[in-house]
């Protein structure tokens, strides 16, 4: 089958989270033997601003690092309509303009031959509604969305006939312990800077902590203000900026612990939905701590495939009791990597997408259950 999915940017991850499960589902239906296509906005802020802080090295990283991904630029004289004549499946990323949106949408109205599928990895369903109504999803086969809370929104608001629950995962070709290397430093935390999102809990859940309990550790991420890069270097902790993601597994490995830190959005007004970056540590084998997240879809084990700290005082504790208990840090790590690959790989989710889209009427996708299903 051939895939064509609108990306903000697949080549970028800077301050784009989206973009690594957009890899790992990319990755994972070309190692089935389908066609998968990026197309992204030349000028988006994600991969500008990766250019001007890195310049032409980070798109070459890419290049070495997903070899097979075929990424492609778009501007405004570009021919979408040449990409949708073969595809079978056209998956549309919640950060597209919105002109772009309604133009594929009427491509499907005026005869498309393509299953299309909206998808929404984003708060602002309910922190800019306004943003999302105004969108014309009416002619779109189904909307994807990363958690159930998302989706009774979507359903709430009537965005969209058909609104399915497709959670984010950890690509498991990437993300994936490393024994071999040796654990130098105590704490480690990948996540960009959460202005007034989750600002408060970063000096709360990290800064303070590490700082009570004189911890060695490494911060990675962009958009740092000049006063939290201090608060940073006061607590001990090394601020090391944009990390490419093929490099995140060596720096799990290099560290004892994480903690997960979502944004105020996704534990208040969207409960369930944890960022990706606590799939891929988990699926990194590193123990985990996580600030205040109601895991109301089920979707881990708390308290055995991580550990949960309701304030700053029990983020200090939790720590300590990872840090000096070899036991418990090694059962921690195990119990979250079997979770992660029992449940929640992108080869998980693109056997999801293909029952999605067999429930879309997805000729292709329906002859490839039934197949899957004769088989077992």
């Amino acid at each position: 089958m051939r895939f064509v999915f609108y990306t903000h940017s697949v080549v970028s991850d800077w301050n784009h989270g989206n973009a690594h499960f957009q890899r790992g589902i990319m990755r994972e239906l070309i190692a089935r033997g389908h066609h998968a296509f990026a197309l992204e906005p030349a000028d988006g802020w994600s991969r500008s601003n990766l250019m001007t802080e890195q310049g032409s090295f980070a798109i070459e990283r890419f290049r070495k690092d997903f070899p097979e991904l075929v990424p492609v630029t778009y501007d405004a004289s570009f021919n979408h309509e040449a990409w949708f004549a073969d595809a079978d499946v056209v998956i549309v990323h919640e950060w597209t303009d919105a002109d772009i949106v309604a133009r594929i949408g009427r491509a499907k109205l005026n005869g498309g031959n393509f299953t299309l599928l909206f998808h929404d990895t984003h708060h602002r369903a309910v922190s800019a509604a306004q943003w999302i109504s105004a969108l014309s999803l009416e002619y779109y086969d189904g909307v994807l969305v990363f958690g159930e809370a998302l989706r009774e929104s979507y359903l709430r608001a009537g965005w969209g006939g058909r609104v399915f629950t497709w959670h984010e995962a950890a690509d498991e070709r990437l993300f994936k312990p490393s024994p071999d290397v040796d654990r130098e430093s105590d704490l480690v935390w990948v996540g960009n800077w959460g202005d007034d999102e989750r600002s408060a809990e970063i000096q709360e859940f990290l800064v303070e902590p590490a700082r009570a309990l004189s911890l060695s550790g490494t911060v990675h991420g962009v958009r740092y203000p000049a006063q939290a890069r201090a608060a940073l270097a006061d607590a001990g902790l090394n601020f090391q900026g944009w990390l490419a993601n093929a490099d995140v597994p060596k720096v799990f490995a290099q560290h004892r612990v994480t903690v997960h830190i979502p944004r105020r959005p996704y534990r208040e007004q969207l409960a369930g939905i944890p960022t990706i970056r606590m799939f891929e540590a988990l699926a990194c084998g590193i123990p985990l701590i996580s600030a205040p997240w109601p895991d109301v879809e089920g979707l881990f084990r708390p308290g055995q495939d991580f550990l949960c700290a309701r304030d700053g005082a029990e983020m200090r504790q939790r720590l300590r009791e990872v840090l000096n208990d070899a036991g418990l840090a090694k059962a921690l790590a195990a119990a979250g990597l079997e979770t992660i690959f029992v449940r929640h790989t992108c080869r998980h989710r693109v056997n999801e997408l293909f029952d999605i889209l067999a429930a879309c009427g997805n000729r292709s996708a329906i002859d490839s259950t039934t197949a899957k299903e004769a088989a077992a």
